[in-house]
């Protein structure tokens, strides 16, 4: 029997950035996940020489734990109010419910964009969701010209180049099979004509670059100079520390731990006035805005405090990651990404855009692609799967398997050697804009895993809109209405 078909890779850039004061001193994603930080998150490592698996496991959270994790209090359902002479009231102009990379940044684009003042609420820590879980990549190799995500994805990325032009190295795209070199050649063309810097390498140049790979002769792959990787935690830290700055002004405030319950809305108008959480009354003058991620498709008419029906179809996706420490044999100079990879994004999405939820096919199905990079302590992280299975976070060993295998097939000393929940739309858009039906209140949700790539062009199309400032990209494509029941 013939041996499968080498399919392609996309090789891109991997530096880390060093953000805040904290520099070198942070902990990385794996010391988290080994002190219980984020609480029970899957995550399956590699290590010393020869290597040993270690597996984070946890059991299968109830109800209750899943609803620590997201933004209510007791059943994810409902949620419990604390009676309002227990409440502790706070008074500020914007209130944003979620501490991930969005709602932080939100939370940032506000107080460095006006004088308005901020406060952050959340159930559990920053970092505590797909931020903290994902690989920090600031990729246009996976983006297609013209698509409604595109200028989104340019923007962020230039913002996040504007604070940290640290952040760039080199990166490249590379291809195995020789039934797409034209696809890929085509696509360097088209990335060219967006305005990007790609470069169509040959086989041996590729090898010249990445001697760790095997792709083959009949091969090539794609360069791409400019994207760039972060390091999610060390810029968490970094936008934190920023936004602390401005507590001495009364200006910022956290509710870190203290999951919301409901939106208190005005009973005159229907505007919302704050956000009920378990402990305290947040008003919020001018906006309340909701960056929930994976829980953003559980806010029930308790939370939002509407008769309406909102059906937000934002699905959580389970992901594999495997984390190799102290490996030697093995070293890149950039990130690696299979170039089907794009097709794995675009075939993983839902089939019909009107569905608000994924079938049990769906839920069943899970996709494998190649991924490699490295982080900033020199560890070789490979990926990635994605599988639609709720917020379970078992690690499943067939996944694991199929991803050593599929790793294997580019990087041949692996062979050698004997986790996670992303957020999506349907329609693979995120919701950014005002709920109709609710005034005073905005969604930021629904990103996927370009959350990160995506946080600060986010951020800036926050405070625009509620500003009513002149947007810099349009934002009708991600607009709520039409694209959730309301």
């Amino acid at each position: 029997m013939p041996p499968p078909p080498r399919r392609s890779v996309s090789v891109l850039p991997s530096p880390s950035v060093a953000g805040g004061e904290n520099g070198g001193a942070l902990p990385s994603p794996t010391q988290r996940w080994r002190a219980g930080e984020y609480g029970p998150v899957p995550a399956v490592e590699v290590c010393d020489s020869p290597a040993r698996l270690r597996r984070l496991r946890s059991p299968t959270p109830d109800s209750e734990t899943l609803a620590r994790r997201g933004i209510f209090d007791g059943n994810p359902a409902r949620g419990a109010l604390c009676s309002a002479a227990a409440a502790k009231r706070g008074e500020y102009d914007v209130v944003i419910v979620g501490a991930g990379i969005i709602g932080l940044t939100v939370a940032r684009q506000f107080l460095i964009g006006s004088d308005l003042s901020v406060a952050v609420v959340d159930a559990r820590v920053p970092c505590s969701g797909a931020t903290g879980a994902g690989q920090g990549y600031i990729w246009m190799a996976n983006k297609t010209p013209g698509s409604d995500t595109w200028e989104l994805a340019c923007r962020g990325k230039q913002l996040w180049e504007d604070l940290a032009e640290s952040i760039r190295r080199q990166g490249m795209d590379p291809l195995r099979n020789f039934g797409e070199l034209s696809m890929l050649q085509k696509r360097v063309k088209m990335l060219n004509e967006a305005g990007l810097k790609a470069e169509y390498l040959s086989a041996s140049a590729l090898a010249s670059r990445e001697p760790s790979l095997d792709i083959g002769p009949q091969t090539g792959a794609a360069f791409l100079p400019d994207d760039c990787q972060l390091d999610a935690l060390r810029a968490v830290s970094f936008i934190e520390q920023g936004n602390r700055s401005f507590v001495p002004e009364g200006r910022y405030a956290e509710f870190f731990n203290d999951p919301a319950v409901c939106l208190v809305r005005s009973t005159e108008n229907g505007e919302v006035e704050a956000v009920q959480t378990s402990q305290n009354i947040l008003c919020g003058r001018r906006a309340v805005v909701i960056a929930t991620g994976a829980w953003s498709g559980f806010l029930d008419r308790t939370f939002m405090n509407t008769e309406a029906t909102l059906d937000v179809p934002v699905e959580p996706r389970k992901g594999h990651l495997l984390l190799l420490e102290n490996l030697d044999g093995v070293r890149l100079n950039h990130g690696l990404m299979e170039v089907g990879y794009v097709d794995h994004q675009v075939s993983s999405r839902l089939p019909d855009s009107s569905s608000s939820r994924a079938t049990a096919v769906e839920h069943n199905f899970s996709s494998i692609s190649f991924t490699a990079t490295t982080d900033h302590m020199g560890n070789l992280l490979l990926g990635s799967s994605r599988q639609f299975s709720g917020f379970d976070v078992e690690v499943d060993d067939a996944i694991i398997k199929r991803i050593w295998e599929r790793a294997g097939e580019f990087l041949p000393t692996l062979r050698e050697i004997p986790s996670i929940s992303p957020l999506r739309m349907p329609d693979g858009k995120p919701i950014i804009g005002p709920i109709p039906g609710i005034p005073k209140a905005l969604f930021a949700t629904g990103h996927e895993g370009g959350g990160l790539c995506m946080a600060l062009s986010t951020a800036e199309m926050v405070v625009d809109m509620v500003l009513g400032n002149g947007g810099k990209i349009d934002h009708s494509p991600f607009s709520v209405r039409g694209r959730c029941c309301v």
